[in-house]
């Protein structure tokens, strides 16, 4: 339970000792978490328990619970139990709001449609492999055919690691944007407003 509240009410409002560590895997697992969603939709054409599907609705959702944010968590520790879990899954929520964002954006960036991608792939190798092989031209025979053929296979690699680790990491980064401006939002709510006008935190 300490570590579910410290995942979702954040650093600023939790209680445990969550904020005091450092969580790397769940920036990892945000990013494989929405890379897989990701892939789903880009392969379906439709996103998969509406992950991508950022409508109005949850514009409209998303910038609710960003701005009242700090009303939710104010006085989380003083809630009953079903208090909790109701701000709790509030927060689930809140967070499969900002992955449906965060697909939403990066597809339509994905110039490649998924019908054609075998193609583009195998256009690619056969271009990279063209190139390599035509700079250890020079040195003729057998050897230069085989160093160019492994430095463009080794290139070819290499550009879809980085591809991959990208759409792994760039949903983290963006998670971790978002969770800096609330923080600081909610900063600026409990010291200007909460602490002035409600004396009770919890």
């Amino acid at each position: 339970m300490d570590y579910a509240e410290g995942l979702f009410l954040g650093r600023y409002w939790s209680d445990t000792d969550f904020e005091n560590r450092r969580h790397v895997e769940l920036f990892l697992l945000y990013g494989v978490l929405t890379f897989i969603f990701l892939v789903m939709f880009y392969w379906t054409g439709s996103p998969f328990i509406g992950v991508g599907s950022f409508g109005m609705f949850s514009i409209i959702m998303l910038s609710l619970l960003t701005v009242g944010n700090p009303v939710l968590c104010f006085r989380y520790y003083g809630m009953p139990l079903w208090g909790k879990a109701c701000i709790l899954a509030v927060k689930v929520y809140k967070a499969y709001l900002v992955m449906s964002l965060t697909v939403s954006l990066i597809i339509p960036r994905l110039t490649v449609q998924s019908n054609g991608l075998k193609d583009f792939l195998i256009d690619y190798l056969n271009s990279t492999l063209e190139s390599y092989t035509e700079k250890f031209a020079s040195g003729g025979g057998s050897f230069s055919t085989v160093m160019g053929v492994l430095t463009g296979g080794i290139h070819v690699v290499l550009v879809i690691v980085l591809v991959i680790a990208a759409l792994i990491l760039i949903p983290g980064l963006f998670v971790l944007i978002f969770k800096a401006v609330q923080y600081f939002y909610d900063l600026l709510v409990d010291r200007l407003i909460l602490r002035r006008y409600f004396r009770h935190r919890r």
